[in-house]
């Protein structure tokens, strides 16, 4: 069996991924301590995810992130890498598409 997770951020979730099915045994959106990866690749999605929060503008949402050029490029190059951390750890019989539009 195939496990397929898409991987974003999302405002006000605290983890990046989803899984297609909503019934999935993961939760809906993942519960990382669910999943079969290292407890460093889990608090680092939950890191990245807590980051994720402070790029929203939050007394007016729909305003361009208050982030710089130099942090938002800093958080995609830290979400590209752990993405790739997280493919390897889960292996064969995973597939984690990246909808994350980075």
């Amino acid at each position: 069996m195939i496990h397929y997770l898409r991987f974003f951020f999302e405002a006000g979730v605290d983890t990046p991924l989803w899984p297609e099915d909503m019934d999935s045994p993961y939760g809906y959106p993942c519960d990382l301590a669910r999943l079969p990866i290292s407890p460093q690749t889990r608090a680092e999605l939950a890191r990245l995810s807590e980051w994720y929060q402070s790029s929203i503008d939050w007394d007016y949402p729909p305003d361009p992130a208050p982030w710089s050029d130099e942090e938002l490029q800093q958080f995609k190059q830290q979400a590209l890498s752990t993405l790739d951390v997280l493919r390897r750890e889960l292996g064969v019989g995973w597939v984690v598409r990246d909808e994350s539009l980075l």
